[in-house]
């Protein structure tokens, strides 16, 4: 049953993720990429902080106690993780389009399991390497780029990915550690909210009228993908382990055409069709295969 609860959970983050796409890219008319981030992110962590408190301050205080020093280190290299994942992506949707930044954003999927492989010599069960290629394969797909070339706005993509991976990895060290889902997710959003904050003050205009315009997206990527889905990420993998679950959040590219498709009236080719079926099936196969061996992950 928890591992059910923890593969919906998974879901339903991507699902997020995948439409959060489409708020990012229309959330800049106005503003610069980092005071969206920290504005985004600080709403998320005011929608969390209340749940937080009720439901679990009183026993992450006692657990704390226990090893602050390993907590800190763990939450502080989910929160940097975080911070130059979601900034990276965020200033390259300014120099890219949303379907180059969704595919390049997957590379995080073949480079979770490679991570993981070099700093814990951890067996990974075959079944991730042919998910990885068929989630990669249908991510291109997706794209409906033909005869494009990398530009800095993509390089930036895939140099966020790296960011994302370690975002899994260090995200499925802390929760086998510190069952507490919503401070986690809580903390890393104040980091990177305040991280965004001080570059932002930097280098962009915080301009109130303007903020105000972009209001519905900052919300939507505020409360929904900054808040919610990030603490739906922890939750789930406390039982999945990271290179599994970096190939079911790799269906945000999925979910995101689709929204697209509803939301932007773009239409769905057959190569879109077949990006989301290559998809679904690494999905499967990565969930699947290993029951069939009754082998864990």
């Amino acid at each position: 049953m928890s591992k059910t609860m923890s593969l919906l959970s998974a879901l339903l983050c991507t699902f997020i993720w995948g439409t959060t796409f489409i708020a990012q890219e229309t959330g800049m008319d106005e503003i610069g990429p980092f005071t969206f981030n920290s504005i985004r992110f600080f709403v998320g962590c005011f929608a969390i902080v209340p749940l937080a408190y009720i439901f679990e301050y009183k026993n992450f205080r006692s657990s704390f106690q226990v090893n602050k020093k390993l907590f800190l280190y763990l939450v502080t290299l989910i929160g940097l993780s975080l911070f130059l994942g979601s900034a990276l992506q965020q200033v390259a949707l300014i120099y890219t389009d949303v379907a180059n930044a969704a595919f390049f954003t997957i590379f995080y999927v073949p480079m979770v399991p490679i991570i993981v492989f070099f700093l814990h010599k951890r067996e990974i069960h075959w079944s991730v390497w042919p998910s990885v290629i068929l989630c990669v394969i249908g991510g291109y797909l997706l794209t409906n780029f033909y005869d494009t070339t990398v530009r800095i706005g993509d390089g930036l993509v895939i140099l966020g990915a790296f960011f994302w991976s370690t975002h899994i990895i260090f995200t499925g060290m802390i929760i086998k550690k510190y069952n507490y889902p919503l401070t986690i997710g809580a903390i890393q959003t104040f980091i990177v909210a305040i991280l965004s904050l001080i570059i932002a003050l930097m280098f962009e205009e915080l301009i109130l009228e303007n903020i105000l315009k972009e209001k519905i997206e900052i919300l939507y990527a505020g409360v929904l993908s900054g808040g919610l889905a990030f603490v739906l990420q922890i939750y789930a993998q406390k039982n999945i382990t990271p290179a599994p679950a970096a190939i079911i959040f790799s269906l945000e590219g999925v979910f995101a055409t689709i929204a697209a498709w509803f939301l932007l009236n773009q239409i769905l080719d057959i190569n879109n069709v077949l990006g989301c079926i290559f998809i679904l099936s690494g999905v499967l196969l990565s969930q699947l295969l290993p029951l069939v061996k009754n082998k864990k992950l």
